[in-house]
């Protein structure tokens, strides 16, 4: 009972400003059990605009990405690099992006597919689907009328011509041209380019001029014709093995006709050459410098460029270099590079480590799969991805991988529909799923998608508790 005082002071103070809230003792409880009283918001997403991924695992929201949309607002380039072990869907990811993209009008890719399953690229199943025909480069082919890619194509300028030249040489010998060396080549690529007019030049012409260079060559700088013959000895035999060694008939003749470079869907078959070998990244520095003179045009067609085994480029620095300088071109021009590694580092520790660093810097979006715990540090220090990120990439299940667009780190489940799941499937070989009845191997895909549910939940909740933890301790 108040006393008769207290009663009229709060008679008189209700009268003048209304009634009084009842004072209430504070509560004392756990974050736990308070997060009731404040309800869970999520981060922003990426706008409503773009290519369906699939959903945040977190707040369960649906996941869109378009580097085209974002390029300028919150992309500053919209070059993407995507990591992770095999076996946790990056092809998936790979071929359902590039799926939904062409059904934009204004979109064309171009793929290099360096995997192989049953005799054939990765990228054959969808390119049968959309009823194109892979440039399947082959070198127990080529010589039968197989593709042939020509370096000295007259659409390249006589510029990309040489550098694409000195590129070649420069990845089978393993180290920089010499001026001597340098020389000697650019005297027989001007004198080929010069006389030969009623036809396509080819690397024949080129080792032919080094081999038996003209007397005006010398002259023009005052040095003896042996000298100049001795300068481009090792060159001619370089180039030599293109013409007649282990990679003869793809580059040694015209291009071949029938490419069609305005189809939707370009797929360049690499599965027949052997990635270990240097002849991978001669052909990625081929192909690079080949589009990048005959297929990237100011037409206003937003263009992807898609590489399997990137590490092939980003690894050697002499093909780093053309694709660095193409990363740069494109990007007025609508072109979006897309680079698929396993480990970052293949790229961080090899011998092109400032190219690899420069090109990694300049891939706005990074999407990572499951890595084994010390990848996982690793990759987090090079990217700069926050702690808590770093932390669940060892426990990610297939399907999903932490998204770091510009600064904007989730963690997302990516969907496919049953239109696509026989496209990108992929891992036939290892599998019996492909022999089982569809509605078995549905059952399967529906356990396991069932699975990584629980455990992205499992997540969820685990990422809770050490918020709960942190502000106990605080």
């Amino acid at each position: 009972m108040l006393d008769p005082l207290g009663a009229l002071t709060d008679a008189f103070t209700s009268f003048l400003f209304g009634k009084v809230e009842t004072t209430r003792l504070p509560v004392r409880t756990s974050t736990g059990q308070a997060q009731a009283v404040y309800l869970p918001t999520a981060a922003p997403g990426l706008g409503d605009s773009g290519v369906i991924i699939g959903r945040e695992v977190y707040s369960g929201k649906g996941y869109i990405y378009d580097p085209f949309q974002l390029y300028g607002q919150q992309l500053p380039a919209p070059h993407w690099l995507v990591l992770g072990e095999s076996g946790n869907g990056k092809s998936a990811l790979e071929k359902t992006y590039v799926l939904r993209q062409l059904r934009f009008r204004d979109r064309q890719v171009v793929v290099l597919d360096a995997q192989g399953e049953d005799g054939v690229g990765e990228w054959n199943l969808i390119a049968e689907e959309l009823g194109i025909t892979p440039i399947r480069l082959d070198p127990t082919a080529a010589l039968n009328g197989g593709i042939r890619l020509n370096p000295l194509d007259p659409s390249i300028t006589t510029t990309g011509q040489l550098a694409l030249l000195r590129t070649i040489i420069e990845v089978a010998m393993g180290h920089g041209l010499d001026e001597r060396s340098g020389f000697a080549l650019k005297v027989a690529h001007a004198y080929v380019t010069e006389t030969i007019t009623d036809r396509q030049p080819v690397l024949t012409d080129i080792v032919e001029q080094l081999r038996h260079p003209e007397p005006e060559s010398a002259e023009a700088m005052n040095v003896d014709i042996d000298d100049v013959r001795a300068w481009g000895l090792d060159v001619a035999l370089v180039l030599d093995r293109l013409v007649d060694g282990d990679l003869r008939g793809m580059f040694d003749g015209p291009t071949s006709a029938g490419i069609d470079l305005d189809a939707p869907l370009i797929v360049f078959d690499l599965s027949h050459i052997d990635r270990n070998s240097i002849a991978m990244p001669i052909l990625m520095a081929i192909v690079g410098v080949w589009l990048e003179h005959t297929w990237i045009r100011p037409d206003r067609k937003k263009r992807i460029f898609l590489v399997e085994e990137a590490w092939h480029i980003i690894n050697s620095p002499f093909v780093a270099q053309l694709f660095q300088r193409l990363l740069k071109f494109g990007r007025r021009l609508g072109l979006s590079f897309v680079a698929v590694v396993h480990h970052l580092s293949d790229v961080v520790d090899g011998a092109a480590a400032r190219e690899a660093a420069a090109i990694l810097k300049m891939a706005s979006t990074r999407t990572i799969y499951a890595q084994k715990a010390d990848e996982a540090r690793a990759t987090g220090r090079v990217l700069g991805l926050p702690r808590w990120a770093v932390e669940i990439i060892p426990t990610l299940t297939p399907g999903i991988a932490v998204w770091d667009v510009n600064g904007n780190v989730q963690v997302v489940k990516h969907l496919i529909t049953e239109a696509e799941r026989p496209l990108v499937y992929t891992d036939r070989a290892m599998t019996e799923a492909s022999a089982m009845p569809t509605d078995e191997a549905r059952a399967i895909q529906a356990a396991a998608d069932a699975e990584a549910e629980a455990r992205a939940d499992a997540m969820a909740m685990e990422r809770q508790w050490r918020d709960e933890s942190s502000e106990t301790v605080a």
